[in-house]
């Protein structure tokens, strides 16, 4: 799923530079024609924005807990859409650059609904990535406790 996530990002970031379409226009005053070519960053501006959502989508999947992964797999899903629907239904654009702005925009839609289909499932950053004198602290005894507690210490200190 995080594979899905960085492809989908590449994808979208890569299809960017593609050129959607050629302008043509007259230089003024000598009437000579000129072309230019449009860049899909600039006849579609949400594709570079949501290549950045899917790459922070990567950091919650790692960090989530189960139900707000579930939500962000629901928010995924539904942003890998906006491109498909975009290259589908945009007028103009050349069919490379449809295809690569759509397969990319399938991919993080389908990452998304793994995310949220299986995101409950998958394990997350925890107690394992915390400082170890956190780990011995939780794991005092009794006994350990009121040894503290005969040496003058107060065992409920920063708890």
């Amino acid at each position: 799923m995080v594979g899905l996530l960085v492809l989908s990002a590449a994808g979208l970031w890569g299809s960017s530079y593609l050129t959607w379409s050629t302008s043509i226009g007259t230089v003024p005053g000598t009437g000579a024609a000129t072309s230019a070519d449009v860049p899909v960053s600039a006849a579609l501006p949400s594709v570079v924005p949501l290549a950045v959502l899917a790459l922070a989508g990567v950091a919650g999947v790692l960090a989530l807990g189960p139900v707000p992964r579930r939500v962000a797999g629901a928010l995924l899903a539904a942003a890998g859409l906006v491109p498909v629907w975009q290259a589908v239904a945009g007028t103009g654009g050349a069919v490379p650059a449809r295809l690569a702005v759509a397969v990319a925009g399938l991919v993080m839609a389908a990452a998304g609904g793994v995310l949220l289909i299986r995101g409950a499932r998958l394990p997350r950053m925890g107690a394992r990535y915390a400082a170890p004198g956190a780990a011995k602290e939780s794991a005092r005894t009794d006994d350990d406790l009121w040894q503290a507690l005969s040496e003058g210490e107060d065992p409920t200190a920063g708890r």
